[in-house]
Formats: C-alpha cells, sequence, structure tokens
C-alpha cells in the first residue's frame, strides 16, 4: 500500500532542491522567497494564474502584502530571464535524456488574446489560439525534444513594427532599447544561435510554413550547420529530381537579372512548384506509413520523398544549391497533396525517419496546452516587457518541474501537478481584476 504522506514529502523534497538550485541565479537572496511563492502558486489547483489569484492560494490569510511581494518580483525586479531558463536546461534535459536523446528542436509562435493599447505588443494578428486575427500578444519559442517530452529552452515576444517604432509606447512597456523589428523566423533564428553557441544538444529543426518558406531562416539553419526539416507552401519552386539551374559556362554572358525561367527554357529546363512536382510523380512514389499510435488509432498517411533543389536565387550564386529532401503527403481520398517539407537530413535517411521527424513537431501543441491551461501561461495581466518574460519563465520552471518530478512526460500522458498541501481559499475572496 502507498504511503501517500511519505509521497508528498518526497516531491515537497524535490521542489525544494529544484527551486533552491535555480535560486541562485536570481542575483540577490532575497528573491528565493518569492521565487519559491510563484512557482508553488503555478503548481497547485486554480482556474487563473495572474498574480492576485495566486497570493490568495499561497497565503489567503494576507493576501495583500503576498500580493504586493508577487507584484514587485514579477514586474519589478530586475532578474535575467536567460540565466533562469539556462539552468532550468541543465537540471531538466538530463531527465529528460533518460528517456531518448535530444533529436529535434522545435520553432513555433504562440498567440495569446489580449485587450489594451499598452500591454506590451499587443496588436491585430493571427491569434493560433483563437484560429483567426485578433487582439493578441505572440511570443516566439525554442523547444528541445524527444520523443517522450520537450521543454522550452527559449521565448519571446514578438514586437510588431507598429510598437517597434512607437517610442511612447515602448517607452511605457520598458521594452529595452537593444530590442528592435525583427521578423518572427529572425528571433527565431537568434535563439538558435544562441542554443548552438551553448552547446545545447543538438536537434533537427523542425517548424511550420511560416518558418519554412523563409529562405534567410533556412539559409541561416544551414550556416549554422543545423539541419533542419520544415514546412513550406505548394507553390514554392525547385528544380525536378536529376536537374539543376544552368552552371555559369551556359548562362554565358547573359545579364545575372534575367529570370531563369527564360535562360532555362533555351535549355528544356525550368523550375516547378512543389504542387507540380507532385502531380508528376508516379503513384506508386507515395506509400502508406505509420508515425506514431495516436488515442484511438495509429496515425497513418501516404507519403513521397524526392531528393530536389531549390529554386531560390539560381543567378545569384555561383553553384547551384546543393540536394535535399522533399518530403510530400497525400492523403487517401484527397484530390491533391496537404502538406510538404525540405529536409537537410542525410540522403541515406529513410522515408520512415523523414516522416516521424517532421511529425514530431505535434508536441508542441502539447508544451503550450499544458503550460497554458495547467500552469497560466497566456493570464499573466500585467502590460510590461520585464512582466511579460518574467511570469512566462517562471511557467516554464513549474513544467521543468513537473518533467523532473514524473521523470519525462509519456505522450499518452498528461502533467500531473504536484500535490503540494494547498490553504484554504476564503469564501469571499474575489480578484480586483485590476492589471499587474
Amino acid at each position: 500500500m502507498t504511503d501517500h504522506n511519505r509521497l508528498d514529502d518526497a516531491r515537497t523534497q524535490r521542489f525544494d532542491d529544484y527551486i533552491d538550485a535555480l535560486a541562485e541565479v536570481l542575483g540577490r537572496v532575497g528573491r528565493a522567497e518569492p521565487f519559491r511563492s510563484y512557482c508553488t502558486a503555478l503548481l497547485l489547483p486554480g482556474e487563473r494564474k495572474s498574480v492576485e489569484p495566486l497570493a490568495a492560494r499561497i497565503n489567503p490569510s494576507n493576501v495583500r502584502q503576498t500580493h504586493q511581494s508577487l507584484h514587485h518580483f514579477v514586474a519589478d525586479s530586475p532578474w535575467q530571464d536567460d540565466a533562469v531558463i539556462e539552468r532550468v536546461r541543465s537540471l531538466v534535459l538530463p531527465i529528460v535524456e533518460q528517456q531518448a536523446p535530444i533529436n529535434v528542436w522545435i520553432v513555433d509562435d504562440t498567440g495569446m488574446p489580449k485587450k489594451g493599447n499598452y500591454s506590451v505588443g499587443v496588436a491585430h494578428q493571427y491569434c493560433g489560439q483563437l484560429g483567426k486575427q485578433a487582439n493578441c500578444q505572440v511570443a516566439v519559442s525554442l523547444s528541445t525534444a524527444n520523443e517522450h517530452a520537450s521543454l522550452p529552452i527559449a521565448y519571446r515576444l514578438y514586437l510588431p513594427r507598429s510598437w517597434a517604432e512607437d517610442e511612447l509606447r515602448r517607452d511605457a512597456a520598458g521594452v529595452p532599447r537593444e530590442i528592435l523589428f525583427e521578423t518572427k523566423p529572425q528571433i527565431s533564428l537568434g535563439q538558435i544561435r544562441q542554443a548552438v553557441a551553448a552547446g545545447v544538444p543538438r536537434g533537427v529543426v523542425v517548424a511550420d510554413a511560416a518558418y519554412g518558406n523563409d529562405n534567410a531562416f533556412r539559409d541561416g539553419l544551414s550556416a549554422l550547420d543545423v539541419r533542419y526539416a520544415v514546412a513550406i507552401q505548394s507553390s514554392t519552386s525547385v528544380w525536378r529530381p536529376g536537374e539543376s539551374p544552368l552552371t555559369l559556362q551556359e548562362r554565358g554572358k547573359k545579364k545575372p537579372g534575367r529570370p531563369i525561367t527564360r535562360l532555362a527554357h533555351a535549355k528544356d529546363r525550368r523550375p516547378v512548384s512543389v504542387l507540380e512536382l507532385a502531380h508528376e510523380l508516379p503513384k506508386s512514389a507515395f506509400r502508406a506509413l505509420t508515425w506514431r499510435e495516436g488515442t484511438k488509432k495509429p496515425l497513418r498517411s501516404r507519403f513521397a520523398a524526392v531528393r530536389v533543389r531549390v529554386a531560390h536565387r539560381d543567378l545569384e550564386r555561383s553553384t547551384p544549391h546543393e540536394p535535399e529532401w522533399l518530403l510530400i503527403e497525400w492523403p487517401q481520398g484527397e484530390d491533391a497533396p496537404t502538406k510538404y517539407w525540405f529536409s537537410t537530413l542525410d540522403e541515406s535517411t529513410p522515408k520512415a525517419q523523414l516522416v516521424k521527424t517532421v511529425m514530431t513537431r505535434w508536441r508542441i501543441e502539447r508544451d503550450y496546452q499544458n503550460l497554458k491551461q495547467e500552469l497560466g501561461l497566456g493570464q499573466y495581466e500585467g502590460r510590461s516587457w520585464r512582466g511579460f518574460h518574467h511570469h512566462a519563465t517562471l511557467c516554464i520552471a513549474a513544467y521543468g518541474f513537473l518533467l523532473i518530478d514524473q521523470g519525462g512526460f509519456s505522450p499518452s500522458d498528461r502533467p500531473r501537478r504536484s500535490q503540494f498541501a494547498q490553504p484554504a481559499v476564503p469564501d469571499d475572496f474575489k480578484p480586483r481584476g485590476a492589471a499587474n
């Protein structure tokens, strides 16, 4: 028979040891206690994870003072997010790697509905959580993952150009001077560059078409010697298998600005869209493959994989692009393919491995589901740059403890909050709803 009190004591001790290790990088001893309190409150049950409800959960007899302490810690205290996340990574990744080596780096962004002209980064833009354009904040993240678990190791708010060029709103929200406008792929490439420099265990970068369509993003990954398997649009141009753009000798004295399609026409060569190429492939090129077990049945579809050269800025290059994989998904019964990916995995990589790699991106959906629903990632009510990132870092720290506590998640398991003792919240407690 399980001794639940002993189990709770052991879990609490793991939490204390974990928090103590993270608190070492906060800069001041006095920050350790609010750090512990905030993370504890995030792990407790409750619908709202903004500062005042958190204060009520951990100290219902003195909500006002606790709220002030937590608010100062998350909104004003100048501890470094990167230092905390780096320490989380150093403590958690060895636990994740006990299940299996890190094999992918997942690039993504997540939207959080938000109102108010002065809440940092809020703009009318696409919000994945709502599936439409809406007023929201969007953050770009990088996660390390294997087939069992994933951990965010970088997280940064995307600052729309309307914000980046508005000095009054920047100053009011405390946006650092060095933060200029960058596209989401540019932010992501910076995160990957830092991960490479830090010696994070390498993985194949997987990303959706918002990143995979960006030629500079893919070129940047190749320059870092980082392999990728990224989604692209159906209109992306490639050379047919075995074909390549005209060589310098074939171009002769033609002006570099002349369209490649006109030059290639003389040699009966032209690039085609990946959609067009998919329709040219024989039916035998598509084979049904299963990449993992779903909740109700195995996840299975038809795929083809061919080696192609990307038709991008051919005339600006002294040598053609190196061949890479084009992976195509064409489900049974569909009139046309539904998804496409480029990958720089080795030429010897089996098709089944290509499919499994690109499909590992599903883990980021689990990340965000747990971070938002279990830990309140999108529920910070403050307006500032520092507060936004501090709250996200604390959510990632709490999520890291769940990974340590549960030894890495199985794809079919949902994280369980730790069984900490929770003070009773007064029946008459009502959050004021003011911005933190």
